[in-house]
């Protein structure tokens, strides 16, 4: 027991160096706060994605990989974030969804379309996330029938957000595409995939 805490101390110091590294290439005593921490997240959500939705050939939209046949085709899953962030966005704003009653995944067909959805989309959510302060991070906001923290929500919004990338990634590589976010992390952005 005495050799683990040793160890474990020392993986996790490791692991919190390569993670300040990942931040920027900073090890320096940087501090951030909640709302940076939340804007960053959102900024490689935001580059990554996009850049997943440009790399891919309009050919490649309708591409899935496997046999599954309720999975989403790439196309689809790129408009599956578009249409959840402007709901998403729409709703932390108090303001009507401009997708309300649409089914993006469905009806949008070409690239173009696609990534303009995108693009609106993350257009939409852009003040929400650059008006976070460390002092309005914890603010009560309506999410739905409840009230969440004002960084819990915008939380949610990478959270699927980053859970999309990961799906965009495997239809990347399935065409030896290289995801942006592994090309990013070689130019010291944060990133994985």
């Amino acid at each position: 027991m005495k050799r683990v805490l040793p160890i474990a101390s020392a993986a996790v110091l490791l692991f919190a160096a390569a993670f300040a590294f990942a931040q920027g290439g900073q090890v320096q005593g940087q501090k951030v706060g909640i709302a940076t921490s939340v804007q960053r997240g959102y900024a490689t959500l935001k580059t990554n994605f996009t850049q997943a939705a440009e790399k891919m050939p309009e050919a490649d939209y309708a591409f899935k990989p496997g046999s599954t046949p309720e999975a989403r085709t790439f196309g689809a899953a790129i408009a599956h974030i578009a249409q959840a962030q402007f709901g998403q966005c729409s709703g932390l704003k108090g303001v009507p969804n401009p997708m309300q009653g649409k089914n993006l995944e469905m009806e949008l067909k070409t690239k173009a379309e696609i990534t303009k959805a995108l693009a609106d989309s993350f257009a939409l959510c852009d003040d929400l996330f650059a008006g976070v302060t460390d002092a309005n991070a914890t603010d009560m906001v309506k999410q739905g029938m409840n009230e969440v923290t004002r960084v819990a929500a915008l939380y949610g919004v990478i959270v699927h957000g980053n859970e999309m990338a990961g799906t965009a990634y495997v239809y990347l590589r399935s065409k030896n595409i290289v995801p942006p976010s592994t090309e990013n992390a070689g130019r010291g952005m944060r990133g994985r995939g």
